[in-house]
């Protein structure tokens, strides 16, 4: 069950999906909003703060695995499942 929630085919749509949210793009996506709110340091509410993790779990999933896809795969020690 791990391996299908971590494949690419579950993290790219999820990513593009909850980092683009709200949908059509009015005002902006919660991530850009968050970000500028983080920038001008009034990133200080609860809510706002736990709308970014969940905004941002998939883009640092897909991170983390395409990082270690991606050193695996520098250092020829790829594991096949």
């Amino acid at each position: 069950m791990l391996r299908h929630l971590m494949s690419y085919t579950v993290l790219i749509p999820a990513s593009l999906i909850l980092g683009l949210a709200p949908f059509p793009f009015a005002p902006e996506p919660h991530l850009v909003e968050k970000s500028r709110m983080f920038m001008a340091g009034t990133l200080t509410s609860p809510v706002d703060i736990f709308d970014v993790v969940w905004h941002a779990w998939p883009l640092a999933l897909l991170g983390f695995k395409a990082g270690r896809d991606l050193g695996e795969r520098m250092l020829g020690k790829r594991e096949e499942p």
